[in-house]
């Protein structure tokens, strides 16, 4: 049986852990033993966005020190943290040779989960059951860095009872950016309003992503909407049964 390393994000550890149980659930469902390295803390994507690249390197050093002890594929439920570790924590720590190698074999072994389970598991069928319509947003950082698409996409149509309807204009941006809807709320709120549009146009029930940080902007958004429609990350469908 492989064992896989769960990286679980901070996002997911303050504000959904809901989605770390799925993913734990999910992977060992498919015959997966799921470690958890207890001392994984943040990955550095926030303060290396904001440009605080000495803090962001604090952080890099210590999540290198962690993962690359352990064994087996590290699994992102976030196509921009495991963008974070793949490509640019290298960047961080290009200085140090011995730090440098720890990158390389940590981001060699980093995967974001649907892009595991359907390239490297070559799995689109995880046996889930669902009801209803769901819409697929693209996160960013997945899309462009990752090419994380067609596999959500296809894990998705092969859930029993699930239909998916396409959302108009899927892989636009829909304002979060981290410190960019910090930095210049009026064009993110702009951009949220109009992915908001283009979600309740579709008539789906759930808007599903691989990002909770896109889904809980989604989610702000169509709460202060008093929309019905649901928000979900993937690895919570995938789950289900």
């Amino acid at each position: 049986m492989a064992t896989v390393q769960l990286f679980v994000t901070c996002l997911v550890d303050a504000f959904a852990p809901q989605v770390g149980e799925a993913v734990v659930d999910l992977l060992e469902r498919l015959g997966l033993t799921v470690e958890f390295p207890f001392d994984q803390t943040c990955c550095g994507q926030p303060a290396f966005n904001a440009g605080f690249h000495d803090e962001a390197r604090r952080m890099a050093v210590h999540t290198l020190q962690v993962l690359d002890t352990t064994e087996g594929t590290i699994v992102f439920p976030s196509g921009s943290c495991a963008d974070m570790m793949i490509h640019h924590t290298s960047e961080l720590v290009a200085d140090d040779p011995e730090l440098a190698k720890k990158a390389r074999r940590v981001a060699a072994r980093t995967r974001e989960l649907t892009t595991f389970l359907v390239n490297d598991l070559g799995i689109t069928d995880v046996g889930a059951t669902g009801h209803g319509t769901c819409t697929l947003h693209h996160s960013c950082h997945g899309l462009r860095n990752l090419g994380v698409k067609s596999q959500p996409e296809q894990l998705l149509d092969n859930i029993d009872g699930l239909g998916r309807v396409e959302l108009r204009d899927a892989t636009d941006c829909c304002g979060f950016g981290g410190m960019f809807s910090l930095e210049m709320p009026d064009v993110s709120i702009a951009m949220l309003n109009k992915k908001l549009d283009d979600i309740e146009a579709s008539g789906t029930d759930i808007v599903v992503g691989g990002d909770i940080s896109c889904l809980m902007h989604i989610a702000g958004g169509l709460h202060r909407r008093e929309s019905a429609v649901e928000v979900r990350h993937i690895a919570e469908i995938l789950a289900e049964q």
